[in-house]
């Protein structure tokens, strides 16, 4: 029997042979997937988020429309406004969703609370990119 020579890489038959150069590529491919993901990530979350949202770091009550949804946001005690630990009230289509304040000052919020963002409005944006077409609840449980 004769056995057909192949080009190098091939083996009988014409199977490919995985060779330790495939294997490399392939691992730096998956390597640099893994980091530039992330990295696409961060950067379409700061064009989707304005940097208007800082004005409202200082406390001022603000009412926007976010994809389609209202939210709202006031403080909570208004006699005790200059007060920084006053909570804030906010509102996403009249429901209200909670805030916790972190030890940095940045927010979280019971919808997205693997993420801190610099204001109460950046917190409501993110819970409504998360929520994507669902409502909050009016009361919780």
């Amino acid at each position: 029997m004769d056995v057909k020579t192949s080009p190098a890489g091939l083996g009988p038959a014409d199977r490919g042979v995985v060779t330790r150069r495939t294997v490399v590529r392939r691992v730096v491919g998956v390597t640099l997937a893994a980091a530039v993901v992330p990295a696409a990530a961060l950067v379409g979350r700061a064009v989707r988020e304005p940097r208007d949202d800082m004005k409202n770091a200082a406390g001022e009550d603000f009412e926007v429309t976010y994809r389609g949804r209202r939210i709202r946001g006031t403080r909570g005690n208004t006699t005790m406004r200059e007060h920084a630990a006053v909570p804030w009230d906010v509102t996403i289509d009249g429901r209200p969703l909670h805030l916790m304040r972190r030890a940095d000052g940045s927010y979280l919020s019971m919808v997205n609370h693997y993420q801190s963002f610099p204001t109460p409005l950046a917190a409501a944006r993110g819970a409504v990119d998360e929520l994507g077409d669902q409502v909050l609840r009016r009361h919780a449980l």
